[in-house]
């Protein structure tokens, strides 16, 4: 017999038992036509034998019958033997042959389908059924023994197997095996994990002992933040969660590290409001946010914040994309442009921007979903539950004599929104439902209300204003001011009111400044730091 590094013989017999049956059938009438003996069980034989192709069932090539409703048929010395056996040990072969057991060569495996069964909605019973045992047993056996053993857990792998077959008369070769080995332990412990995670919220463990991730690469890229960096996209396992994950591109180049960052920033960004929105991200900052009757109207509001740092940056819509608000995005080079949809005559167009990256993601996420957020720091990672803290007009405390009007509670609670997107320290000036000034990023929060209130007085500048939009607008703050100088560089600014959570043991401080001054200002009880 030979070893791994030998020429193998040709393939004799194969065992396929798959959920999936994406290709089965070709790929069945493909090995019995080198004469290549299939065993299968259940559905998948059932499958075989109604399109006409010769099929062994397991249980009759073990003498041994299906049992306690198929949980036992794969699990027997005949196969596992078989799959296991090394050809190229004596003694291996030797108790195969007095026990009756013959090689079995190429395993064709894939799983039941617990994570769709879960995401159905199934109740805890059918998902535990889900569970697959004799499947993920084979694959492991097939790609411990992958020097002898060729295992098949993808249908995108079919081709390459037929190709492989047919370039190595009628076997495989060690490299092609050892690479469907590899990608077989990730099939079996993407699977693991996602069983795993799903117990972890049946017992409502938020953080359970072991941390399990299971994703799957959707693309390699350019590179990463910088070109001396590689990268990937990786999508995660059972991912429902509408934004760049389950976006399709319909047009321009390959999307950069950069782009993806960005445009998740953008939609999670827009997906906040109810009315028509539109967000302007640039390294992942927004540069302008506004909310308005139409797309158009919102889209010309949040330009308007910071048309110098639209340039180049990525918008994000959280309705369907009209053709009115495409031709008036089309004036600025852009790089990304996302939405949940985006109508025929839209997408038209773009056209005339082909390098721009256009997406279409179907849905627009929830702002108020839970789920959890994965970062990584030298040598860990850092799990949190996703930042969902919404607040609600009845839940604002106001803190000064004087209260803030109608119109100032809706930018208010708009500009405090915006900031929960900004990185901090951030300071946000909001008017008439759209960003004036932002100012991100700051060590020092009166860097950031000082910022903010430049950025509104270049904007002013640029569109040719007699006074800059942040006169009589609102401020929002992410943290509490711990000294009344940040608030007092807003007032300067023009601001009318305040917006922030409170908590500083210099409070009435700061309340005492803001009565001095005029401002209304409430707290909220909640910070939205952004790092």
């Amino acid at each position: 017999m030979p070893s791994p590094s030998q020429p193998f013989p040709p393939i004799a017999r194969a065992l396929i038992s798959v959920s999936d049956k994406t290709g089965l059938i070709d790929l069945a009438h493909f090995l019995t036509g080198r004469g290549i003996e299939l065993l299968s069980t259940g559905g998948s034989a059932k499958t075989l034998r109604d399109a006409g192709i010769a099929v062994r069932d397991v249980a009759d090539y073990t003498k041994f019958p299906e049992m306690l409703d198929g949980r036992v048929k794969t699990l027997h010395p005949l196969v596992h033997g078989g799959i296991l056996g090394r050809r190229d040990l004596d003694d291996h072969r030797a108790a195969m042959q007095a026990h009756g057991i013959a090689p079995i060569d190429v395993i064709v495996v894939n799983l039941y389908p617990f994570e769709a069964t879960v995401a159905n909605g199934a109740a805890f019973p059918a998902c535990i059924e889900n569970i697959d045992i004799g499947g993920p047993a084979m694959v492991r056996s097939a790609a411990k023994n992958h020097a002898f053993v060729t295992v098949v857990v993808d249908p995108a792998d079919y081709a390459a197997l037929r190709h492989e077959i047919e370039s190595h008369h009628g076997a495989t070769s060690e490299p092609f095996r050892r690479r469907l080995a590899a990608k077989a332990y990730a099939h079996t412990a993407g699977y693991d994990a996602a069983i795993a995670n799903w117990f972890a919220g049946q017992l409502g463990e938020t953080f359970p002992e072991r941390l399990l991730v299971s994703a799957t690469r959707k693309e390699t890229l350019r590179y990463g933040e910088n070109p001396h960096q590689q990268a990937a996209f990786y999508v995660e396992r059972g991912a429902l969660r509408p934004g760049i994950a389950t976006a399709v591109q319909i047009q321009g180049k390959e999307l950069s590290y950069n782009n993806l960052n960005d445009t998740d920033a953008a939609f999670e960004l827009a997906a906040e409001f109810a009315e028509p929105a539109v967000a302007i991200i640039k390294h992942a900052n927004p540069c302008g946010v506004a909310i308005g009757v139409t797309l158009l109207d919102a889209y010309r509001k949040a330009l308007a914040c910071d048309p110098v740092s639209a340039f180049g940056g990525i918008v994000a819509v959280n309705r369907p994309l009209d053709a009115a608000t495409a031709a008036e995005i089309a004036q600025v080079f852009t790089e990304v442009v996302i939405a949940p949809a985006i109508a025929p005559d839209a997408a038209a167009v773009f056209t005339a921007k082909k390098n721009m990256r256009v997406l279409v993601a179907g849905a627009m996420p929830d702002p108020a979903a839970g789920g959890m957020t994965l970062r990584s720091v030298a040598g860990g990672y850092l799990l949190q539950s996703r930042d969902n803290g919404r607040i609600r007009r009845e839940e604002l405390k106001t803190v000064t004599k004087r209260s803030p009007t109608a119109e100032e509670l809706r930018d208010l609670l708009f500009a405090f929104v915006v900031g929960k997107h900004v990185k901090s320290n951030t300071i946000v000036y909001a008017k008439d439902g759209a960003t004036v000034g932002i100012g991100a990023g700051q060590m020092s929060r009166v860097d950031a209300a000082r910022i903010a209130a430049r950025k509104a007085i270049d904007a002013a500048q640029a569109a040719g204003a007699s006074a800059p939009a942040m006169r009589g607008s609102v401020a929002a703050s992410d943290a509490f001011f711990p000294f009344a100088d940040g608030l007092l560089v807003t007032a300067e600014a023009g601001v009318t009111a305040i917006i922030q959570p409170g908590g500083s043991i210099r409070d009435d401080e700061v309340i005492k400044v803001a009565d001095d001054q005029g401002l209304a200002m409430v707290f909220t009880g909640m910070r939205h730091f952004r790092h």
